[in-house]
C-alpha cells in the first residue's frame, strides 16, 4: 500500500513516490504516448498523487503529453506540478508569456505546484528585480497556480538566501546518497524543512548512475543482511529521511513504475538501522574513491579566464569512469554546449574546451594537477567519444 507524508505546511498528504515526465519512453524520436499513458495511469492507479513536469521536458513534448494523459478522471487525482523556464524570461511580461502558454499546453486552468526552475545565486535575483514575487501574487488570487516554490541547482551556499528570500511552499533539490554534500545536499534539505518547506526530491538514483554498480561496489551491498537491489538501497536511503516530502522519479519502462511503487509500499522514516547506514557510507566512498583525476573540488583554481568550470568538467569525467557511465558523462558535456548557446541557460560555455593552456589554474592547485594537459583530454573522451584514460 502506497506511504504518504505531509508536504510542509499544507493540509496535504503527497505519495512517497512522484512521476517525472522527464524521462518517458520513446519511440521514433518521439514520446512513446501509449506506453507512457500505461506507466503514467497505473502509477496512479497505485497511490502515486504527484506527477512533475516542465517546460523545456522531451523538447517542449512532455506537458502536451502530460495534459492528454491526465483526461478521463486522472487529473482530479493528483497535485500538478510544472516549471517556469526561468532562463527565458527576459521581461516581466515573460512571467504571464510562459504560465498561459503552459495552461494550455497542459489543458487546464490551474497548476498545483508551480517551480520556477533551475534558480542559481544569478537567475533568483533577476526574476526578484523583475517582480517575480509580486506577479506570483497575482497569479495565485487569479487561480492560475495555487503554489509557488523552486527547483534549485548551485553550490551549498547560494541555496539558503533563495529560502530565506521569500515565503515559498516548496522546493525541489537533487539528492541522493552521492550528494550530501553537493547542490542544496543534507544541510539544505534540513535547512528548507526547517523553514516549513515541503522538499520534493530528484534525482534519487543520480540520473541512473547508482543502478548497475562496479563489482568493487556491489560487494558492498553483498554484505548486508538484508539483501536489496541498489534501486531499492538509494530509494529507502532517502526515504529514510524525515524532511523529505516526495522523491521523484523519471521512469523510462512499466518494469521501473511497477518497481518503483512496490518500493514505495514500504517507504518509512528511519527505515535502516545503523549498520545500513555505515553501509550506504562505505558504498559512497567507494564511489569516491574510483576516479582518474584527484579535484577535491576546493575551487582554488577557479576563476578561470576563459569561463571554464574546472571542478565541474572533473567532476563529470570522474562519474563517467566511478558509474561506468561514459555516455551519461559525454551527455552532460554536450548539454552544456546545448544550454549555453541554444537555451542560454548559462551565461558561459565551460567546457574543457575553453581551455587556451594559459597555466594560471595550476599555480593555484593544492593537489598540483596538470589541469593544462588534461583539459584537453577531457575534451577528446567527451566530446570526441576517445576511450577514457586513468592517467596521462
Amino acid at each position: 500500500m502506497m506511504q504518504y507524508r505531509p508536504f510542509g505546511k499544507l493540509d496535504f498528504q503527497v505519495s512517497a513516490l512522484g512521476f517525472g515526465a522527464m524521462r518517458l519512453p520513446v519511440k521514433e524520436g518521439q514520446i512513446d504516448e501509449t506506453e507512457a499513458t500505461a506507466m503514467l495511469h497505473y502509477a496512479i492507479d497505485h497511490g502515486v498523487n504527484y506527477v512533475d513536469t516542465a517546460y523545456p521536458y522531451h523538447g517542449g513534448a512532455s506537458e502536451p503529453f502530460v495534459g492528454r494523459a491526465l483526461r478521463g478522471g486522472y487529473r482530479e487525482r493528483v497535485k500538478l506540478a510544472t516549471k517556469l523556464p526561468s532562463w527565458m524570461i527576459q521581461s516581466a511580461a515573460d512571467f504571464d508569456k510562459y504560465l498561459n502558454e503552459q495552461l494550455q499546453r497542459l489543458q487546464d486552468q490551474t497548476i498545483d505546484f508551480y517551480l520556477l526552475h533551475s534558480l542559481d545565486r544569478d537567475s533568483w535575483p533577476k526574476l526578484r528585480d523583475l517582480g517575480v514575487r509580486q506577479w506570483a501574487k497575482r497569479a495565485i488570487a487569479d487561480g492560475r497556480i495555487r503554489y509557488l516554490g523552486f527547483s534549485f541547482h548551485d553550490d551549498p551556499e547560494a541555496f539558503q538566501p533563495i529560502v530565506d528570500d521569500y515565503d515559498w511552499t516548496f522546493c525541489q533539490i537533487q539528492y541522493n546518497y552521492m550528494d550530501v554534500a553537493n547542490q542544496a545536499g543534507l544541510k539544505g534539505l534540513q535547512y528548507a524543512a526547517a523553514k516549513g518547506l515541503a522538499v520534493v526530491i530528484m534525482e534519487p538514483l543520480l540520473g541512473g548512475k547508482l543502478v548497475a554498480p562496479p563489482q568493487s561496489v556491489q560487494a558492498i551491498w553483498d554484505r548486508a543482511a538484508q539483501r536489496r537491489t541498489p534501486v531499492e538501497w538509494a530509494l529507502q536511503w532517502i526515504w529514510s529521511h524525515p524532511e523529505v516530502a516526495v522523491v521523484l522519479s523519471g521512469m523510462s519502462t512499466m518494469d521501473q513504475v511497477k518497481e518503483n511503487v512496490a518500493l514505495a509500499d514500504r517507504a518509512a522514516v528511519h527505515s535502516l538501522s545503523p549498520e545500513e547506514l555505515a553501509l550506504v557510507d562505505e558504498v559512497r566512498a567507494r564511489y569516491q574513491g574510483i576516479t582518474a583525476i584527484p579535484c577535491t573540488n576546493c575551487k582554488y583554481c577557479m576563476p578561470c579566464p576563459q569561463n571554464v568550470d574546472i571542478p565541474a568538467n572533473f567532476a563529470n569525467y570522474n562519474d563517467g569512469i566511478a558509474y561506468a557511465k561514459p555516455e551519461a558523462s559525454r551527455g552532460q558535456y554536450g548539454w552544456w554546449k546545448v544550454a549555453h548557446e541554444v537555451h542560454g541557460i548559462m551565461e558561459h560555455d565551460i567546457r574543457a574546451v575553453r581551455c587556451v593552456q594559459c597555466g594560471a589554474c595550476e599555480t593555484k592547485c593544492p593537489q598540483k594537477i596538470p589541469i593544462s594537459q588534461w583539459m584537453p583530454v577531457l575534451h577528446s573522451v567527451l566530446d570526441e567519444g576517445k576511450p577514457f584514460v586513468m592517467n596521462l
